[in-house]
């Protein structure tokens, strides 16, 4: 058996395990890489998923770093099954669109700039609205706990995650040559008692653990801090007179911040006078889903549906669902919440909305998800002085809130927990854990005490690494050169030096022109000094 990783392999984004056993080539997972240019050029690059050869998919949550990539796999000739929760069909039906209508967009963006440039053969989008309908048609929805045999010799079944509706883990028994191979990868673990779904399950003891570690190095504050610092947000706003702008994922994570604010409202702490909007159509429609599998949530969130402030608070909610009304808002004058996606603020309508008050001294900006390495919200979280949006430096001069507490992922005590009835004194064995969906730092910190408490030296794998498996050891490991190119430091910095010279010289010479250069040559070179110092306090 052989797994290669074609993404979450030391970062988060872009999902995908693609495993070769039992005669058959299928995946866990299917996602979209996000976060800097390099990162994002990895989804047009589809050799290594070979779309044509794949048989079948399955997919443990609706998220795009787990999804999103499945309308280029039908777009270029993958026409197997794709199998996942019910309540995963029906939020993928709206959000691959979405995703798509993005992709169309961008590219017709892309093309207006090469038009004015004079420029031939922009980029074409990702995939089209009509891709994702295809791959939508693709979904075969099963049940938690309904064993189900996607091919011969492998066998099948979600357990829930608890990490957003629908969302799930999944463990495999791969029989070959009368040996059989249990493994499971665990998805995105959820928080136990998070705000809606219920709480994850560790499912039954398998040969391999293939697991998150996206906070293996630290643990999330609790919800009742989380909705103090959500009330000290939205004080500080309302007191200057501006908005709350919370860029959120419009799948879980918007509905968990209306049900915070929900109980920030009943404790006194969302004055009358501030209104809140909804700004995202796929958010919306999301809800819509929500309220259809009451099924999956747990107790607290069903007694919503009979609960007279739960619908007062609702009613004072505004959906925007056109373009025409989100431009409104930033018209208007006065304090208001605004939530809108995307949540790493890479794309979508919340980039707009950073535009018009990231600069303002007196706005909040509230992060209450991850934020990936290369992504708009991550130089915000690390206190970027600017933040480029629409081709202009934009101030960052709101006050910036980050609430991990919000987080639909399990801190490292919990992911610790949720793996010992598999590792721990009462595991029949001690699997081989591989560490997923994590950066390196946070993948270090849990691995050490993955040691520490269960004797067990995980693996990290790289980026299209591939691990060759037999019965319960790992016989093999591939390296791939394109995984880390290597970067020659040296020649970079000796060609900036030489261009830094010929700056001073160009600088010293008298010019006409010198003056009205001067200020375009200042920003460029306050941008330079900023991503040298971000660059620097990474290393």
């Amino acid at each position: 058996m052989k797994i290669q990783f074609l993404g979450a392999a030391r970062t988060v984004t872009g999902s995908c395990h693609m495993i070769e056993a039992a005669g058959s080539r299928f995946s866990i997972d299917c996602g979209m890489h996000q976060g800097n240019r390099t990162i994002e050029a990895r989804n047009r690059n589809l050799a290594p998923y070979r779309p044509r050869a794949l048989d079948f998919v399955i997919l443990t949550h609706a998220h795009m770093d787990h999804a999103g990539l499945l309308p280029a796999l039908a777009a270029n000739g993958f026409k197997g099954p794709i199998y996942c929760t019910t309540a995963t069909a029906d939020l993928l039906g709206v959000m691959l669109e979405d995703s798509a209508h993005i992709q169309e967009m961008e590219a017709e963006r892309e093309a207006k700039k090469f038009r004015r440039r004079g420029l031939k053969h922009p980029p074409a989008p990702l995939y089209t609205v009509e891709d994702a309908r295809k791959a939508a048609a693709l979904l075969r929805p099963v049940d938690y706990h309904a064993p189900f045999e996607p091919a011969p010799g492998v066998r099948a079944v979600l357990h829930d995650a608890g990490h957003i509706l629908g969302s799930g883990t999944v463990r495999l028994e791969v029989e070959e040559g009368g040996a059989l191979t249990s493994l499971i990868f665990s998805g995105d673990i959820g928080r136990p008692d998070a705000l809606i779904v219920r709480d994850p399950e560790t499912p039954p003891a398998a040969d391999y653990v293939f697991m998150e570690s996206t906070y293996g190095d630290r643990n999330h504050k609790n919800e009742g801090e989380s909705e103090a610092e959500l009330a000290a947000a939205i004080a500080w706003a309302h007191g200057h007179g501006e908005k709350v702008i919370i860029p959120a994922f419009a799948v879980e994570r918007s509905q968990e911040v209306l049900y915070c604010l929900l109980n920030v409202w009943r404790s006194g702490g969302l004055p009358d006078d501030m209104p809140i909007f909804l700004d995202s159509p796929l958010a919306i429609r999301a809800t819509e889903i929500f309220t259809r599998h009451g099924e999956l949530f747990d107790e607290a969130a069903r007694a919503l549906y009979h609960d007279a402030d739960a619908a007062a608070f609702m009613a004072r909610v505004q959906y925007t669902l056109s373009a025409q009304e989100s431009m409104r808002i930033n018209a208007l004058d006065g304090p208001a919440i605004v939530i809108s996606a995307s949540g790493m603020c890479n794309a979508g309508r919340i980039r707009h909305h950073l535009r018009h008050n990231l600069w303002r001294p007196g706005a909040s900006v509230v992060f209450v998800g991850y934020q990936a390495q290369g992504t708009p919200g991550r130089r915000l979280v690390e206190k970027a002085a600017s933040l480029r949006l629409f081709g202009e430096e934009v101030a960052c001069a709101a006050r910036i809130f980050t609430i991990n507490g919000f987080s639909g992922h399990a801190g490292q005590s919990q992911l610790l927990d949720w793996l010992a009835p598999l590792a721990g004194e009462t595991a029949r064995r001690r699997p081989q854990v591989v560490l997923v969906h994590g950066e390196p730092r946070a993948q270090a910190a849990l691995g050490a005490l993955i040691k520490e408490r269960f004797d067990i030296t995980p693996l990290s794998p790289d980026y299209l690494e591939q691990l060759t498996l037999q019965d319960s050891r790992v016989a093999g490991v591939e390296h791939h050169e394109e995984a880390r190119p290597p970067v020659d430091l040296t020649a970079l910095t000796k060609n900036l030096e030489r261009k830094l010279a010929l700056l001073r010289e160009k600088a010293a010479a008298p010019r006409d022109e010198q003056a009205e250069l001067s200020e375009e040559l200042s920003e460029a070179l306050a941008r330079l000094d900023g991503e040298l110092t971000r660059l620097l306090g990474r290393m």
